[in-house]
């Protein structure tokens, strides 16, 4: 099953990379609209749809449901809270998932996640969550951008063991003890950014293999993904690329090529993905901007 990421889709919101509190999200400019976009999705066949309240297009993705009149035991459905509520607690958890049914326009909810660990208070809205899936709200429980030391602090709380852990993995940020560590725990991996964004397109090792294999660079990429063993949500709002991006199932990659692209992620990469975990994990909370409580010696690998 591949998923559609909803993120940027019809609405761009501040970015997690760049952004500081009091940002405002927008539509863009031009482009179809978050409704539009999906409703394409679920018309080239996507049935599992990731969103999250930081997407800001989550009543959209609702209206498109209902516009496809497709059955609701048919979808997917995904979605997280985001660093605002969670440091606020589970009250407002609480009231965040209730929203995220009402724009969805469903009584439950397949998958739902904590999109960042934030220090001190990621605990109590995974708890909450644990609640909501007792009261039949949530079906399955995740977490989004945890180390593994989040993880582990995580555990020693949690009743539920999350079904995933949704983090960047591409080859140019493929890190293999991290993720060992989490599958060898019962956890899979939910891969957001598995086309890098398109930035790694024209790279020569993908483009080499693109041309080899008689695919396009999103496919090469994608299949890497799926053959690992990680689940892909990739995203586009162009229905073409919507259609390219599922269609990884009918080659595999040879083991050499996989190792190939195994071997992309560089020591720099590591280090950024360290500084944006710093950066983000108090993101839009009174502590952004700041390190306070931030776990500085990290599973970076």
């Amino acid at each position: 099953l591949v998923g559609y990421g909803t993120y940027k889709v019809g609405f761009v919101p501040a970015s997690a990379s760049s952004a500081v509190a009091g940002d405002v999200a927008s539509p863009p400019a031009d482009g179809p609209s978050a409704r539009e976009c999906v409703l394409m999705a679920l018309e080239t066949g996507y049935r599992f749809l990731d969103c999250a309240q930081f997407y800001g297009n989550e009543e959209e993705v609702g209206a498109a449901i209902r516009d496809s009149g497709i059955p609701r035991e048919e979808l997917y459905l995904a979605s997280k809270v985001w660093t605002d509520n969670i440091f606020q607690g589970r009250t407002a958890v609480r009231t965040q998932v209730e929203k995220t049914l009402a724009d969805l326009g469903t009584n439950y909810i397949d998958l739902y996640c904590v999109h960042w660990p934030v220090p001190g208070k990621h605990v109590d809205a995974y708890l909450e969550l644990e609640a909501c899936q007792r009261e039949g709200l949530i079906r399955s429980l995740g977490v989004s951008n945890y180390a593994l030391e989040d993880y582990t602090e995580l555990m020693e709380h949690a009743t539920i063991k999350p079904v995933i852990n949704q983090i960047e993995v591409n080859p140019f940020l493929y890190r293999k003890r991290t993720i060992a560590a989490l599958e060898n725990d019962g956890v899979r991996i939910q891969a957001y950014r598995a086309l890098r964004d398109g930035k790694a397109f024209t790279h020569p090792a993908v483009a080499e293999l693109a041309a080899r294999y008689g695919k396009s660079p999103a496919q090469i990429l994608g299949r890497w993904c799926v053959q690992k063993g990680f689940i892909y949500i990739p995203k586009s709002v162009q229905r073409k690329r919507m259609v390219e991006n599922k269609e990884v199932f009918d080659f595999e990659l040879a083991a050499e090529d996989v190792e190939r692209l195994d071997g992309l992620t560089t020591g720099a990469a590591i280090e950024t993905f360290r500084d944006l975990y710093r950066k983000c994990v108090n993101r839009d909370t009174p502590l952004d901007g700041t390190m306070d409580g931030v776990k500085m010696d990290i599973t970076e690998d």
